[in-house]
């Protein structure tokens, strides 16, 4: 599994959760919502520091990542954020690998 993020999606990280060198966001599951992969959880995000991550993706010297606990969520995808100028909010999309 691996992480991508367009530069549109690193920008909105650094504007909207003011990540700056340094930093981390997770990836996480959370209860609630649907995905394609799994009804019933979606894909949340914090600002928070690994405790035991399993795949990290270094964009502008902050780190964005997923814990070893969450990884049955990507069920053998890779995750790459988009984003959605209309929405303006990021996209997650699901590769398999």
């Amino acid at each position: 599994m691996k992480i991508e993020l367009n530069n549109l999606a690193k920008k909105w990280f650094e504007e909207e959760m003011y990540a700056v060198k340094g930093d981390f966001i997770r990836f996480y599951v959370r209860y609630g919502g649907s995905s394609p992969l799994h009804d019933g959880f979606s894909l949340g995000i914090s600002k928070e520091e690994p405790i035991e991550a399993a795949v990290t993706a270094i964009y502008n010297d902050v780190t964005y990542f997923v814990e070893d606990k969450d990884l049955w969520y990507f069920d053998g995808h890779h995750l790459v954020v988009d984003f959605d100028e209309q929405l303006d909010e990021p996209i997650y999309n699901y590769i398999r690998d």
